[in-house]
């Protein structure tokens, strides 16, 4: 049997579920980029006629190339469909997301949409969440005093950098990557963070993601979590 690209796989897939006339919020990561490939594809050569919102700058210059139309988020009423990537989901369907610095806007859009869909290959899927380290998107000013009171609560916080400089989001914002090992208790983690002052957001999904395309080098699994709290 041929081996397949499992990020490919997984990200056109994932595609078929988008029909004529959907406004599709349009993930950042390595995965999700199969997907847009694959939009743009089928508006050029089938007709498609879609529009988008981009959860990043890197995903708006993509679609832009690819010939995606594009709305802003504030200009739609609903977000039909979005198809996103994740750094780890858990066998209770949560994930971590935020790897590419793209959080933010991306549980935004999340939220707004009426069905989320992620794509990942299997190695995504754990036990417990905590191996890949957790992003905390925060304000710049007092950054230092939001990574103290983390580690107050004995978690490693490391301000995120690259190339020497401090990793600034597309909103302006530092990340703080939280190396946490195992998650055990989400719903505590998540209301520590959501009520830290100077957290803007941080990578914790939970109960949202709808539907999950797993891939591996020989074929995809589709899992449906039958979610209806949104």
């Amino acid at each position: 049997m041929n081996k397949l690209n499992p990020k490919k796989l997984a990200g056109e897939t994932a595609a078929k579920y988008v029909k004529d006339g959907m406004v599709v919020g349009l993930g950042t990561g390595s995965t999700v980029y199969y997907t847009l490939v694959k939009l743009g594809d089928m508006i050029q050569n089938e007709g498609l006629s879609i529009k988008g919102v981009t959860t990043s700058s890197f995903t708006t210059a993509l679609a832009k190339e690819l010939g995606i139309p594009l709305v802003d988020i504030d200009n739609v009423d609903k977000i039909d469909i979005t198809i996103d990537g994740a750094d780890e989901i858990d066998k209770n369907y949560n994930g971590i997301k935020g790897g590419g610095g793209a959080l933010f806007f991306e549980k935004i859009v999340a939220k707004a949409s009426n069905k989320v869909i992620w794509v990942v290959d299997s190695s995504k899927m754990v036990k417990t969440l905590g191996g890949f380290p957790l992003p905390v998107e925060v304000l710049p000013f007092g950054y230092s005093h939001v990574k103290s009171a983390i580690e107050s609560k004995g978690i490693t916080a490391e301000l995120r950098k690259k190339d020497g400089r401090n990793v600034v989001t597309d909103s302006g914002n530092y990340i703080l990557d939280l190396y946490v090992k195992e998650i055990h208790s989400i719903e505590e983690l998540n209301e520590f963070l959501n009520n830290l002052t100077g957290v803007l957001e941080h990578g914790l999904f939970i109960e949202i993601v709808d539907t999950i395309v797993i891939a591996t080098e020989e074929t995809t699994q589709i899992i449906h979590t039958e979610l209806n709290n949104k």
